[in-house]
C-alpha cells in the first residue's frame, strides 16, 4: 500500500515538473525565468552573440537565454544533423541563405511571415533573402558587405593618399597592389591578399556584372579571374595554395601588416576592434568602397544577411519568437552596432552609433564604403544553390592552383552544372 502511495506520488510529482517546464510557451514558471537555448558559433569571439543575449535579457527577465555554442567550421553540419534528430533548441542563428533554404523548405522552422511582413524591407537589408514562396521562417538581425581594408601607415609610407581609394577600379586596385609590394622572404609585405574563398572572385563578379551564379555560363568571371591570377604571378598576392596549404588566416595577413590591402567582409571590422582593445594588433586601419569595374561613382557590392529562425520543434516557442523579435528590432540592432557589427536595420541613428565607436574609421572614405548602393546577395536562394556552390568551390580550386587553365576551368564549370544540377 505505501509502495503504491509512493508511486502516485512520485508520478503526480513528474507530471508537475513537466508541466513546470512546459507549460507556458513564453513568460516566467512557477520555478523562475524561462530558458530558451540559442545554437550560435564561436561563442567567444563573435561580439553581436553576447550583445544580443546581454540585451535581451535585460529587456526580458523573465526569459533566460542559454547559449549553445558550436564551432563555426561546424556549425551548418551540427544544426543540420540536429533537425534531422528531433533536437529541440529553440532558436536557430541562419548563418547563410543557402542553409536557411534548405531548412525552410523541409519544414523545420516556424513560420515568422507576419513579423516579417511588419518590418519595412527599405530599411532592413536582407530581408527579402528570406522569403520562399511568400513565406518567412527567419527574420535578419545584420547584413555584412564586402568592403577594401587598407593598412593606413603602409599606405602613407608609400606616398599613396588615402582618398584615391574612395572611387577605386580593379584595374587602379592592380596597379597600386603591384606598387606597394615590397621585400621577400619571411619580410615580404604584400601589396593586396585576396583570401581562399571563391566568392572573392566569383560573387564578386557576379554582383558586378549582373551574372548569374546558378545559370551554367560563366564567361563574366573570367576578367576577374584574369586580374586575380596575374596578381599571383606577379607576386603581388600571397599564392592561393600557400594560403591554403599553411591554413593562412586573413586576419593574421592584415593585423600583422603582411598586406596593404585587402577585401573583406565588414564582420572583419569587429575583430580588428577587439584585438585592437585587446594590444594583439597594432595596425591603423581604415575601410574603403570595395573597387569596381569603372570609376562611375556607384558602389556596388556583394553580401550575405545573418538571421535568427524558430526551431519547429521548439518547446517555448513564444519565448522564441520574442528573442527573434527582439533581435531584428532597434534595439536588438543598436547593440548589434555598439558591438561593432553592421545591423540588418539600416538608418543614420544606426550608422551614426557604429561610427561613435572608438577606433571605428570615420573619414569620407570610410563613410562611402558604409553606403554601397546595391548590395547583391552572395549567394542566390534556391533549391540548386548549394549543389552549385560545392561545383563552384572545387573548379576555383583547380584554377587557383594551376591544375586547370582559366578557360578550361570555366568550361568544366558550366558542364558540371548543366550536367550535374540542372
Amino acid at each position: 500500500m505505501k509502495r503504491h502511495l509512493v508511486t502516485i506520488l512520485a508520478g503526480a510529482a513528474a507530471l508537475g515538473l513537466l508541466a513546470g517546464c512546459g507549460g507556458s510557451s513564453s513568460g516566467q514558471t512557477a520555478d523562475g525565468p524561462q530558458t530558451i537555448k540559442v545554437a550560435l558559433w564561436n561563442y567567444a569571439t563573435t561580439p553581436e552573440f553576447k550583445a544580443i543575449i546581454d540585451g535581451f535579457q535585460q529587456a526580458n527577465p523573465q526569459i533566460k537565454v542559454e547559449p549553445v555554442d558550436i564551432l563555426a567550421d561546424d556549425y551548418a553540419e551540427k544544426v543540420t544533423t540536429m533537425l534531422a534528430g528531433g533536437d529541440s533548441t529553440d532558436v536557430l542563428t541562419m548563418k547563410n541563405v543557402i542553409d536557411y533554404a534548405r531548412f525552410g523548405t523541409r519544414g523545420q522552422l516556424l513560420p515568422l511571415t507576419d513579423q516579417a511582413k511588419a518590418l519595412d524591407p527599405a530599411k532592413y537589408s536582407g530581408l527579402k533573402s528570406y522569403e520562399l514562396d511568400s513565406k518567412y521562417f527567419a527574420l535578419p538581425y545584420r547584413q555584412d558587405f564586402w568592403v577594401l581594408y587598407y593598412n593606413k601607415t603602409l599606405l602613407k609610407q608609400a606616398g599613396v593618399p588615402e582618398s584615391k581609394l574612395q572611387n577605386l577600379t580593379w584595374a587602379d586596385y592592380a596597379a597600386l597592389a603591384k606598387s606597394l609590394t615590397k621585400g621577400d622572404g619571411p619580410a615580404k609585405v604584400y601589396g593586396a591578399y585576396q583570401h581562399t574563398w571563391r566568392s572573392v572572385v566569383e560573387a564578386t563578379a557576379a554582383a558586378q556584372t549582373g551574372g548569374d551564379l546558378l545559370g551554367g555560363d560563366y564567361g563574366f568571371f573570367k576578367d576577374q579571374y584574369t586580374m586575380t591570377l596575374d596578381l599571383q604571378k606577379d607576386g603581388a598576392l600571397l599564392p592561393w595554395a600557400t594560403a591554403r596549404s599553411q591554413k593562412v588566416t586573413y586576419n593574421t595577413m592584415f593585423s600583422t601588416g603582411k598586406a596593404v590591402l585587402m577585401p573583406m567582409g565588414t564582420w572583419y571590422a569587429s575583430t580588428l576592434l577587439a584585438d585592437t582593445k585587446s594590444g594583439k594588433t597594432k595596425v591603423d586601419w581604415g575601410m574603403a568602397p570595395l573597387p569596381q569595374r569603372a570609376a562611375d561613382g556607384k558602389v556596388t557590392t556583394f553580401g550575405s544577411p545573418t538571421a535568427f529562425a524558430v526551431n519547429k520543434n521548439s518547446k517555448h516557442a513564444d519565448a522564441a519568437k520574442k528573442f527573434v523579435e527582439w533581435a531584428s528590432s532597434e534595439a536588438g540592432a543598436t547593440a548589434v552596432a555598439k558591438a561593432g557589427v553592421t545591423p540588418s536595420l539600416q538608418s543614420q541613428q544606426i550608422l551614426d552609433t557604429y561610427f561613435a565607436l572608438p577606433g571605428v574609421p570615420g573619414d569620407a572614405v570610410a563613410k562611402k564604403a558604409f553606403k554601397p548602393d546595391t548590395v547583391v546577395l552572395e549567394m542566390p536562394v534556391g533549391d540548386k544553390s548549394s549543389d552549385v556552390d560545392q561545383i563552384l568551390t572545387e573548379e576555383h580550386e583547380l584554377i587557383m592552383t594551376g591544375q586547370k587553365s582559366l578557360d578550361d576551368g570555366l568550361a568544366e564549370m558550366a558542364k558540371r552544372v548543366k550536367n550535374e544540377v540542372r
